[in-house]
């Protein structure tokens, strides 16, 4: 019997795992997958992380970049050196997701990869989990399986409050020969952006819509976005995968268990950054089942209201200027992303140095005052 199953080996299950089993508790992963193995995602991760673990994350970092570029249609370019403490980390994922379950594990956690879960059951006071492998018991849960997962419906929750939308993206290698830039493109695609993420040992270029459901040809689109790079998308494989964006707050708990990561539907409505806040989720959800674990029988309520103050009124800020900025997105590039301390702003924010809540009352006032000029 152990204290927690998680079920899941991303950003969130892997944190959870850590610090559950920092604390002593007798911790279960479970991934369906054979780590560390490869997660389609632009791979950008804020520095402030680093705020949450006690150990060095320069092995699982490819590169650092300090540098932005954004265009609109390919023109009309706005370049900056971003001026924060660290700049932005990109990982790739494999590597990254791999070497924090790793860390967990060498706290204590286990880990099972290449084990599907089948099922669960709640069985008088602890949960039966049902794999392709056999069955497994523990005191609590956390279903941190990802946008996909089949964990949050078979434990009731039956309808999210999330945006489902998509992102298609490519790996192309090469090599990096100028400093490395994080080059996002808007005006090609409706609803969202196109990203160009450097890494030590190439780029993932990819494409997503964040709000609305207009059908669009993403594969059309990233083509289109690859020539301008002089890149040919017919020598790389793609890879489509949904996104569960952030879509209002929710209960994240029920009997034993508790959603994280994208299974608790935490993407960034603006940016869709998911890894910072599945992390902070995991953190969360290893704090919570560390209390009910300890007697604590309100933990788990207090875990659903705790990530709907910290991260709900902070995606409730990024909705609404994602509303603003993507709906008219040409006026929102004229007046925001021109706007000459734009590119220090956002940075700041994917660096974790500025809230969406310092900045968002001031950028919406200039979005409004765009429609008027």
């Amino acid at each position: 019997m152990y204290d927690c199953i998680i079920v899941g080996a991303g950003p969130a299950g892997g944190t959870a795992a850590y610090h559950l089993a920092k604390q002593g508790r007798s911790v279960l992963v479970l991934e369906k997958e054979s780590l560390p193995r490869y997660k389609p995602c632009g791979g950008g991760v804020s520095p402030a992380i680093a705020q949450w673990f006690d150990f060095d994350f320069s092995p699982a970092i490819s590169l650092k970049a300090d540098s932005l570029r954004f265009t609109w249609k390919l023109g009309d370019p706005v370049e900056a050196k971003i001026a924060t403490k660290e700049p932005v980390w990109m990982v790739r994922r494999d590597i990254f997701d791999h070497f924090l379950v790793q860390q967990g594990q060498k706290q204590g956690a286990e880990l099972r990869d290449n084990t599907e879960v089948t099922g669960i059951e709640f069985q008088s006071d602890y949960w039966q989990v049902n794999t392709a492998n056999g069955p497994v018991t523990g005191r609590y849960l956390i279903a941190a399986d990802g946008a996909k997962g089949p964990m949050a419906k078979w434990l009731g929750f039956k309808e999210r409050k999330r945006l489902l939308t998509g992102a298609l993206e490519a790996e192309i290698p090469g090599i990096i020969e100028n400093q490395p830039i994080i080059h996002f493109e808007f005006g090609l695609v409706k609803n969202g952006y196109l990203w160009n993420f450097p890494k030590a040992d190439g780029y993932s270029i990819g494409v997503g819509t964040f709000i609305g459901r207009q059908p669009q040809d993403f594969k059309k689109i990233l083509d289109e976005y690859a020539k301008s790079l002089n890149v040919d998308l017919k020598t790389s494989k793609q890879y489509g995968h949904p996104l569960c964006i952030w879509d209002g707050n929710q209960k994240l708990h029920t009997q034993n268990a508790i959603l994280a990561g994208e299974a608790a539907c935490v993407v960034d409505p603006m940016t869709a950054e998911g890894i910072r806040p599945s992390i902070f989720s995991g953190l969360l959800a290893a704090a919570t089942i560390n209390e009910a674990l300890s007697g604590d029988t309100n933990a788990l309520e207090k875990y659903s209201e705790a990530i709907n103050e910290e991260v709900g009124t902070e995606m409730a800020w990024a909705q609404k200027l994602a509303g603003a900025f993507y709906r008219f997105s040409n006026i929102g590039y004229k007046v925001g992303v021109k706007h000459p301390s734009a590119p220090q702003i956002m940075g700041k924010i994917m660096c974790g140095e500025l809230r969406y809540g310092d900045v968002a009352g001031r950028a919406l006032k200039r979005l409004i005052s765009g429609f008027g000029g």
